[in-house]
């Protein structure tokens, strides 16, 4: 028996959330543009309308990938779904997979890659730290991968993957090169050409201030030769037009790369009915993203997390991880001894309907995860969080300079 088993469905209300500032790794708060996009009325796949919001689509993320891709669309699902369809579609029973790990989500990709049946490699570091480019040199030259993969901003360490030159080693070895961009898509530099990534997936519910349902992805010419060279059109869809590659076939339909960017094609080959409302929360997201500016959005996320990390020192308390690879969107931060990490989530929540998160793996119960990401990083949502912290860390007995917080803030915000 569950919580809900004695409750009579009939007597169930309207959906009425209360209003949190969602101050945590993701996801946050929707930007309210998004939201109204999402209640626009549905059209049929096929509609040339719709077809239209799918190009459109394709053409506004280009930039916020930093490519010129044709292949940039989006995979119905979550953040999750596009890194799954992304291994899954390039990855074949028995391949060598170099995987860069350095948190919860480069454990992630080994999980994938294994259960696809990979062979898999690793060069790793302790949480809260980055891999150095040498080591995955070596690692490159070591294990001889067909596909090198990492992810940029892993908001379990709070830490991001520098990803210059990544692309120029995984070309000089004959590698395809994976990155994971879900929590830092709209938020910090993507530059997928110029790092010569070759595959590059994200979310929307971090800094592009959308809902997770939907999850863009970018894909160069190189990777998708390899991925049609894979490609298997199902029988109740498949025309005499339409051949199959020579390689293995993809193991997933639904994660079928080669079927999905054939639907995003002038060919509109079937394979599943978009998701409309979420096609139109992704459309919105990146037009929000691109009328502030990426240059702009950019700075604005690093004056967040600047002050984040201003304020949190202020109170005394201890930054996790390196400076100079933390993510500008997420900041950790440990929690001092004696103070019940949980009661003060519960706290900040309970009095303030503010939500700060807590950790994964070694970390639990060590750390807490603040976020400042799209629609939340702004000067005042910080100046609140930051404020309500210090409230309930003091409730907690724990000792600290009232108001130095928020003042470090705002001098961090401007600096």
């Amino acid at each position: 028996m569950n919580g809900t088993d004695h409750l009579d469905p009939l007597l169930f209300g309207e959906i009425d959330p209360p209003q949190r500032l969602l101050m945590g790794p993701g996801p946050v708060n929707a930007h309210p543009r998004v939201l109204r996009a999402m209640s626009a009325d549905l059209l049929g796949q096929f509609d040339p309308e719709m077809t239209g919001y799918m190009n459109q689509v394709m053409a506004l993320y280009r930039p916020v990938f930093g490519t010129g891709n044709r292949w940039t669309m989006l995979i119905d699902g979550t953040a999750r779904a596009a890194i799954e369809a992304s291994l899954v579609s390039l990855v074949a029973p028995g391949d060598r997979v170099l995987v860069v790990n350095f948190g919860r989500f480069g454990l992630l990709l080994i999980e994938i890659l294994t259960r696809i049946g990979a062979v898999v490699e690793t060069v790793e570091v302790p949480w809260g730290e980055v891999v150095p480019l040498d080591a995955i040199a070596e690692a490159i030259a070591r294990t001889g991968p067909r596909v090198v993969a990492t992810v940029h901003g892993d908001t379990s360490t709070t830490m991001a993957q520098p990803l210059e030159g990544l692309g120029a080693l995984c070309r000089a070895a004959g590698a395809l090169a994976y990155t994971d961009a879900t929590a830092t898509l709209g938020g910090m530099e993507i530059a997928a050409d110029r790092w010569g990534v070759d595959v590059v997936t994200g979310g929307l519910q971090k800094c592009l201030g959308g809902p997770s349902g939907s999850a863009p992805i970018t894909i160069s010419d190189a990777a998708a030769a390899h991925i049609f060279s894979r490609r298997h059109v199902e029988k109740g869809i498949r025309g005499d037009a339409n051949i199959d590659g020579v390689g293995p076939r993809i193991a997933s339909n639904y994660f079928d790369l080669a079927m999905i960017m054939d639907y995003w094609s002038e060919a509109r080959l079937n394979h599943h009915t978009e998701a409309t409302s979420m096609l139109y929360a992704a459309r919105e997201c990146a037009r929000v993203a691109l009328g502030e500016g990426l240059d702009a959005r950019f700075a604005r996320h690093a004056a967040a997390g600047r002050a984040v990390t201003a304020g949190l020192r202020a109170m005394g308390l201890t930054v996790f991880g390196d400076d100079a690879h933390r993510m500008t969107n997420v900041t950790g931060v440990y929690i001092p001894d004696g103070v019940d990490g949980e009661r003060v989530r519960a706290a900040m929540r309970d009095h303030f309907e503010i939500e700060i998160g807590t950790a994964f793996g070694p970390l639990v119960g060590r750390i807490w995860r603040i976020g400042a990401m799209g629609y939340n990083a702004m000067k005042h949502k910080v100046l609140l969080t930051l404020g309500a912290l210090e409230a309930c860390l003091l409730a907690e007995g724990f000792s600290l300079p009232a108001g130095e917080a928020v003042k470090a803030a705002l001098a961090a915000w401007d600096a």
